[in-house]
């Protein structure tokens, strides 16, 4: 019975792993150079949506974003709609023109990032505190490059391929 189950819920499972290549971008304009736009400061907004559709966390985010040759450091402090407070400090490094890896305090092992056109497809595993307990979150970011100041993001939240919810930012890239 329970091996009838697991086959039929297998191709369930895959279809939610399918999705577009960063490189179907290839040819989109502006084209996104991280080094370019994390330097210096960068505002954003945004909030967390559960798999029911509600918005149960909205908050900004100030991004200093210092650059030597292709490591970057990416600052963030992040001030939530309750009034609490947090920071992440990422270590980013651009590998070759279009692939980048990263490191956090609360990220597990290291991101991977694909960039083509104006798109960047940015993957890790992060620990996340809920109430007094922490879980092991897989987050799938897309980034669309829309102009040399703006820049929107959508990230989606799984645990073991079940989806949890969506991150949504508006990146503003101060002048």
């Amino acid at each position: 019975m329970i091996r009838s189950i697991a086959i039929m819920l297998f191709p369930l499972m895959l279809a939610g792993c399918a999705g577009p290549r960063p490189e179907v971008y290839r040819d989109q304009k502006p084209v996104l150079d991280l080094r370019t736009y994390f330097d210096g400061t960068v505002d954003a907004w945004g909030y967390f949506r559960d798999r029911s559709g509600q918005v149960v966390k909205r908050f900004k985010v100030e991004i200093k974003g210092t650059w030597n040759e292709n490591v970057g450091t990416l600052d963030e402090a992040f001030t939530y709609s309750d009034g609490t407070t947090s920071r992440r400090v990422w270590t980013i490094t651009r590998l070759d023109e279009h692939t980048y890896k990263g490191t956090a305090d609360d990220v597990i092992g290291e991101a991977k990032g694909e960039a083509f056109g104006n798109a960047l497809r940015w993957q890790y595993v992060l620990n996340l505190p809920v109430g007094d307990k922490t879980y092991h979150v897989d987050f799938d970011d897309w980034m669309y490059l829309m102009d040399e100041q703006v820049m929107l993001n959508q990230s989606v939240m799984s645990k073991f391929g079940w989806r949890l919810g969506e991150v949504v930012l508006t990146f503003r890239k101060r002048v």
